[in-house]
C-alpha cells in the first residue's frame, strides 16, 4: 500500500549547508520551563536505540493509535545562545536522548552533556566541554550503564556518574594523528564501551575501539581500512570509521556500520579499488576485536554513501540475522554468523546507476561528466532503521546530486530534498507500504505499539499507522528537527535542534517532552 502526505513545500536549504551536511554547535546556558501532563518517573529508554538489539521498538510505551491525538506538551528545556557554525543548518541537538533512573541524558554538538528530570525537565547536572564536532553533524550522544554515563568529544572519551555528573575517568589519548575524530554515540555492555572515530586521514582509516568500562583502558582497536591494495591511490582526505551506535550481539560479537572512503569521482575512475572495509558491516569478536566477518555493500564508493546505520539483531525462520542500511539507499539482511547476504531491498528513489562503483572495480564501466546520481551524499537511509514483529521500518531522503569536475568528492545538489518512510517484510525484504513526505525525515524511525514515528527537518513530529503507513498525527515542533526521538512510558522526548528559517522559536534549540494521558 502507498500513502502520500501533501503539505507545504520543504524548506529551502543552501547547497553549501546541505552538501556539508550542516555542521553546527550550541551554547551551554540552559534554562527550563514546564507545564502539561506529568511523565512517568519509572519509564525508560535505556540504550541509544532503545535496546541492545538496536530495534528502536519502545518497550513499555503507552503511546498508541488510540491516544496519539491527545499528545500534549509536558516540558521544554532550552539551550540559549547562537549556533557556532557558519553553515547554520543542523542546529545543536542531533543525538538520541537516553532515559534511565528518572533522568534524561542528552549531549549537544559542543560535546556538553545534560541530565534532566524526566518528570519536570529541570536540569540536574551539566558536564561542560565546549568542544565542537570537528567533522559532520555528530551525532555525538551518550550511553548509560551501571550508574555511569559514557560519552566522547572529538579527541576524548569519558565516564561520569549518572547521578551527579562527577568524572570517573577521562581518556585524552585514544586517537593519534591521522585517526580522525570521535563523533559516535557509544554503546556500553558487558563491562566494555564501544566507540569509533568517524573517519581517518591516513593509512588504516578510521578506528573502532573497545574500552574497559571501569577504567577507560583500551582493550582493543580495529582499523577500518585495510590496504590500500597494490596500485590503489593512497587515501588523502579521510576514510572509514563509524558514527552510529554499534550492535552488541548475544553471540559475543559487536557489529559496526562503516563509512565511505571519501574519495573523488576522478580517483574512483583512475584507481578503482574495493577499499575494505569501507561501506561495510564489520562483525568483530567483542572481547578481542578480531574480525569474524564482513559484508561490503559498495566497493570503490565515490558517492559518499556509507553503510553507517546502527545494525539491528533479528531472526528469520529461527536464523539469527543482522539488518543493515546506509546512504546507498538499500536495506540488507545478513546471516549473523557468517555475514552471507539473505536479501537486499532498494528504498527511496534510485536512478539506475547503483552498480557503477562495482563496475569500475571490474573495469566494465565508463563514466562521463557531468554525472548526476541518486541517492546523493545526503540521501538514501541517512538515519537509523527500526524493527518489530515481522517488519522493518526505514526513513529515506530523496535528493539527487551532480559531479561536474573529476576532483569533486560530494558533487552539488541537483534538486530539492524530499523523503519517504517505508515498511519492509522482515523475511523477504518486500516493500509493504511507502509513504511520501515533503521534507527530509532526519529523526530516524521509532516504533511505539501500532505507530511509527519520525521527525521532519522542517520541525514536525509525524506518526504513521504501522499497518498501513497512513499518517495519523502531526505535531508542530518549536524548532527544526534533526535528531532521533526517545519514547519512555507515556512520554515522547524530541530534540528540536534548530535554528532554521521556519522555526517558531528561532535561535532556541530545545529538548521537548510530550505526553499522553
Amino acid at each position: 500500500m502507498r500513502s502520500t502526505l501533501i503539505r507545504r513545500p520543504a524548506l529551502g536549504l543552501t547547497a553549501l549547508a546541505i552538501a556539508g551536511l550542516l555542521i553546527a554547535a550550541c551554547s551551554s546556558n540552559p534554562t527550563s520551563e514546564g507545564g502539561g501532563a506529568r511523565p512517568l518517573a519509572s519509564a525508560s529508554w535505556s540504550y541509544p536505540n532503545g535496546d541492545l538489539a538496536n530495534t528502536r521498538d519502545a518497550a513499555g510505551s503507552m503511546v498508541s493509535l488510540a491516544n496519539v491525538a491527545k499528545l500534549k506538551l509536558a516540558w521544554t528545556f532550552k539551550l540559549s545562545g547562537t549556533a557556532a557554525s557558519s553553515l547554520d543548518g543542523t542546529g545543536s541537538l542531533v543525538s538520541n536522548p537516553v532515559v534511565a533512573g528518572g533522568l534524561v541524558y542528552i549531549q549537544d554538538l559542543d560535546s556538553n552533556v545534560y541530565a534532566l528530570s524526566l518528570v519536570t525537565g529541570k536540569l540536574k547536572w551539566e558536564y561542560t566541554l565546549n568542544e565542537p564536532a570537528l567533522i559532520g553533524p555528530g551525532p555525538n550522544g551518550v550511553a548509560v550503564s551501571g550508574g555511569t554515563v559514557y560519552g566522547d568529544a572529538p579527541r576524548t572519551a569519558f565516564a561520569l556518574s549518572a547521578a551527579t555528573g562527577k568524572v570517573r575517568w577521562v581518556d585524552h589519548g585514544l586517537l593519534h594523528k591521522g585517526q580522525g575524530s570521535l563523533a559516535i554515540q557509544p554503546q556500553a555492555a558487558g563491562g566494555r564501551v564501544y566507540l569509533a572515530s568517524a573517519y581517518g586521514s591516513g593509512p588504516g582509516g578510521g578506528v573502532l575501539f573497545a574500552l574497559d568500562a571501569a577504567t577507560g583502558r583500551m582493550l582493543w582497536s580495529f582499523n577500518t581500512v585495510q590496504g590500500p591494495d597494490p596500485g590503489a591511490q593512497v587515501l588523502k582526505l579521510g576514510a572509514g570509521g563509524a558514527w552510529q551506535t554499534p550492535l552488541v550481539g548475544t553471540d559475543g560479537s559487536v557489529t559496526f556500520g562503516i563509512g565511505n572512503p571519501y574519495q573523488s569521482i576522478g580517483s574512483a575512475i583512475k584507481y578503482p579499488d574495493r577499499m575494505l572495509y569501507t561501506d561495510s558491516e564489520v562483525n568483530l569478536d567483542a572481547a578481542t576485536g578480531k574480525l569474524r566477518w564482513y559484508y561490503q555493500a559498495v566497493p570503490d564508493d565515490f558517492k559518499d554513501y556509507d553503510m553507517q546505520a546502527s545494525p539491528i539483531a533479528a531472526s528469520i525462520g529461527g536464523t539469527g540475522v543482522v539488518l543493515g542500511a546506509g546512504k546507498m539507499g538499500y536495506v540488507y539482511a545478513m546471516n549473523a554468523g557468517t555475514g552471507k547476504l539473505i536479501w537486499k531491498t532498494p528504498v527511496g528513489r534510485h536512478d539506475g546507476r547503483d552498480n557503477d562503483s562495482l563496475l569500475l572495480t571490474e573495469h566494465r564501466d565508463v563514466i562521463k561528466l557531468p554525472y548526476t546520481y541518486e541517492p546523493g551524499p545526503v540521501g538514501g537511509v541517512l538515519t537509523n532503521i527500526a524493527m518489530a514483529g515481522d517488519s522493518v521500518y526505514v526513513a529515506t531522503v530523496d535528493f539527487p546530486f551532480t559531479f561536474k569536475k573529476p576532483g569533486q568528492v560530494l558533487g552539488v545538489p541537483a534538486g530539492a530534498p524530499t523523503g519517504e518512510v517505508e515498511c519492509l517484510n522482515l523475511a523477504t525484504g518486500k516493500v509493504e507500504w511507502d509513504t511520501k513526505v515533503p521534507s527530509m525525515p532526519l529523526g530516524a524511525v521509532t516504533i511505539s505499539n501500532d505507530l511509527v514515528f519520525t521527525t521532519l527537518f522542517d520541525g514536525t513530529l509525524v506518526a504513521f499507522n504501522r499497518s498501513t503507513g497512513t499518517i495519523v498525527h502531526q505535531q508542530k515542533l518549536p524548532t527544526s528537527a534533526n535528531a532521533p526521538i526517545a519514547i519512555a512510558g507515556n512520554t515522547i522526548i524530541v530534540p528540536a535542534g534548530g535554528p532554521e528559517a521556519s522555526s517558531t522559536d528561532k535561535g532556541n534549540p530545545q529538548l521537548v517532552a510530550y505526553t499522553v494521558p
